[in-house]
């Protein structure tokens, strides 16, 4: 593809995430990164050598004065996604950002309105939703294999991946003042806005949670990093039209694994990890495995589907090139801020909460820029 065809991208913010999905749009031959911002002017230097991008920025305002930038990608801590996205979004640009969508439900809900209001695109990094195992229970529900849809259950799993504190990741991710949660907001959202977009996105109506940090870590590494957020997420959602989703999410908990997320119908139900589809026939229960290279083979050389649903970054490209029309990550990664944000204020009230008590208790974690 010629450089005047492909889709021009900046970044802003090189550690960890950002190199992460440097990597992906390498893969991507619609994809030229022109342009990359971050404070710490050697590691932006670095980080441009080793993937080719002529322009680095220690000031993020510059990049966005930049005309010959369609799009930027915010790779933040969560506090910072909120006044990072929404100039980005005034300046003319759309924006791809990492998960979580904000630090707080109310940060969230003034990214989406002023992608909204300004008629730019606002994607989130939900990679779960491009996962074999993802399509293949979208394909049934949508097929009616499930009947209707009523439950879910939303779970991750790590026996001691708490981070920094149990040896990898930088000590910000444990630190509310940056992340604002634990848990809940490092892979919670994955697995809670996969399920979302399984059973529709429903509209919340109540939420009650519990949080925990009971598993000991090193001493030395916990007070270094100022640990304050929570290692196991536990919740249950109330949703319109009688359906129901509980949660636990857990960096470190005592235990050898946790079943995989799962759906449930009144025709049939399947489990995400390992992937199996279950339904009763009469009075016989069959339990169902698949072959999900296959599906996908056949989705691709059959269907004729393309690279638009490979990755969120080829959805991302694609959605930005005209292809397809960008799927509603923005509305799922709002509505699982509103369930994290329920957990947390369940928690710290005692009771079970409202959708609208967590709208009105939430109050913006963002950073200054």
């Amino acid at each position: 593809m010629s450089t005047e065809n492909k889709i021009r991208i900046g970044i802003i913010g090189v550690g960890q995430i950002g190199k992460h999905h440097l990597r992906n749009y390498a893969r991507i031959d619609a994809v030229e990164v022109v342009a990359l911002a971050d404070i710490n002017e050697a590691e932006g230097q670095r980080v441009s050598q080793e993937f080719g991008i002529a322009n680095v920025y220690t000031d993020f305002a510059e990049l966005l004065k930049r005309d010959d930038i369609q799009a930027v990608d915010v790779c933040l801590h969560n506090n910072f996604h909120m006044p990072m996205t929404v100039a980005a979004l005034e300046a003319g640009k759309d924006v791809y950002c990492e998960k979580p969508m904000a630090g707080a439900y109310i940060d969230a809900e003034r990214m989406l309105t002023t992608a909204n209001k300004l008629r730019r695109k606002l994607s989130i990094q939900l990679n779960t939703l491009y996962l074999p195992e993802t399509k293949a229970a979208r394909w049934l529900i949508d097929n009616g294999y499930l009947g209707h849809v009523y439950h879910a259950r939303s779970t991750g799993f790590r026996r001691r991946g708490r981070p920094f504190v149990d040896g990898y990741g930088s000590p910000a991710f444990v630190q509310k003042n940056n992340s604002a949660g634990g848990a809940l907001y490092d892979m919670g959202v994955y697995h809670i806005a996969q399920m979302l977009y399984l059973l529709g996105n429903p509209q919340v109506e109540h939420v009650t949670g519990k949080t925990y940090q009971q598993v000991a870590m090193n001493e030395g590494r916990k007070e270094f990093s100022g640990y304050n957020v929570e290692e196991l997420g536990l919740g249950f959602v109330c949703f319109q039209n009688n359906i129901s989703l509980d949660i636990i999410e857990a960096w470190a908990i005592l235990l050898d694994g946790l079943e995989g997320s799962a759906v449930i119908g009144s025709k049939g139900g399947v489990r995400l990890n390992p992937f199996g589809y279950f339904h009763s026939i009469g009075d016989l229960d069959m339990n169902g495995t698949a072959n999900l290279d296959a599906f996908m083979y056949r989705q691709h050389n059959v269907q004729g589907i393309g690279d638009e649903y490979d990755s969120p970054q080829h959805h991302w490209i694609a959605a930005l090139q005209g292809r397809v029309d960008l799927l509603p990550t923005a509305e799922l990664a709002l509505n699982t801020m509103l369930i994290s944000q329920g957990i947390y204020l369940s928690e710290k009230l005692g009771r079970q909460v409202s959708a609208q008590e967590i709208r009105e208790h939430s109050v913006s974690t963002a950073v200054k820029l």
